[in-house]
């Protein structure tokens, strides 16, 4: 049996440190959330037993969120219209909901920017949802002290 603080059915919301964007809404999926350490190999002259692992830098991957299209894709053409003007990094925070609105977990990025939107398929020949996706860059995860 599943722990009641377990986030099994979620939703992801995503707000901006923006005054004028602020809450993107609520996202039903969300991919890439992670970070990994490049390692670099040294070999030792004389000792042929081990290869040294050395951890150079952190990585931070992008990060994807879907959803059915509603009146909040707005905020994102928004979004991106204003960086046309020029790039500015955002902080964002990402929530992880259960569907009665608990905060289960949440994430703080910093230096936010807009990679990818891409919207809606629209054809009478698959009546399907409408969803988009949209894809952040960051440059790392804020602790706890470190928020707004």
């Amino acid at each position: 049996m599943p722990d009641a603080e377990e986030a099994v059915a979620v939703c992801y919301v995503v707000k901006l440190d923006d005054k004028n964007l602020g809450n993107l809404g609520a996202f039903s999926s969300c991919d890439g959330l992670g970070c990994e350490f490049v390692m670099e190999q040294r070999e030792e002259g004389g000792n042929n037993g081990m290869v040294w692992q050395l951890p150079t830098r952190i990585k931070y991957s992008n990060v994807k969120l879907s959803r059915p299209v509603t009146a909040a894709s707005s905020q994102i053409t928004k979004w991106f219209a204003d960086m046309a003007g020029g790039i500015e990094r955002k902080t964002a925070t990402i929530e992880a909901r259960t569907l009665e609105g608990t905060v289960i977990a949440s994430w703080s990025l910093e230096g936010v920017v807009p990679v990818r939107w891409s919207g809606p398929q629209l054809s009478p020949d698959s009546p399907k949802v409408a969803t988009e996706t949209l894809e952040l860059a960051h440059h790392g995860f804020l602790s706890p002290a470190k928020k707004g």
